[in-house]
């Protein structure tokens, strides 16, 4: 697949990433925030905390119907919510949440591992003012106008500078998994 990169600031991370403008009858669609999410998991010493972003933004590439070939997500740091206050006050504070607002994910190639909308993703994640780069599997659906993609991944915070959390005698363990549940439709 052929495509033009251009440089693009992240307004929030003030952070350059390439933009890929693809050749004909690739369209970027849109991603629909609060029908959208990112789910997050963690372990403690005590039990699991769990949270939850519905504000996702950002733009799905895809030709041929469902054939993913790129795309961007944006997640504020503000709209992940545990359901306990207290959590989310020192996860706001523990990643800088005023310095580094939001967690950008950026789609380098995507090859599709079959015909059953599988397919392998490589890109680049900046969270905390860190860019890595990451690898893993989506699945994509089409659901009439609409394509729904959902993945997993575990990322561990201190390849991102971040200390583990410890919130009062709970002590976090430093791997996530993160889900994506994303519907994206043309604008």
């Amino acid at each position: 697949m052929f495509y033009h990169a251009t440089r693009r600031l992240c307004p929030a991370s003030r952070t350059l990433f390439l933009r890929r403008s693809y050749g004909s009858g690739v369209a970027a669609l849109t991603i629909l925030s609060g029908e959208s999410e990112v789910l997050v998991g963690a372990k403690s010493t005590i039990h699991a905390i769990d949270g939850r972003a519905a504000d996702v933004t950002g733009t799905v590439d895809v030709d041929a119907g469902t054939r993913l070939v790129g795309g961007r997500i944006e997640v504020p740091i503000a709209a992940l919510k545990s359901g306990n206050p207290l959590y989310d006050v020192e996860l706001q504070r523990r990643v800088d949440a005023r310095r580094y607002p939001t967690i950008v994910g950026e789609v380098r190639t995507a090859t599709a591992l079959g015909d059953d909308g599988l397919f392998r993703v490589e890109g680049d994640v900046l969270f905390h003012g860190v860019t890595r780069g990451v690898e893993g599997k989506v699945l994509v659906r089409s659901d009439g106008h609409r394509v729904r993609i959902e993945g997993e991944h575990v990322f561990d915070v201190r390849e991102f500078g971040i200390k583990p959390p410890r919130i009062l005698a709970l002590r976090v363990e430093p791997t996530v998994k993160v889900r994506l549940r994303l519907v994206a439709e043309p604008a």
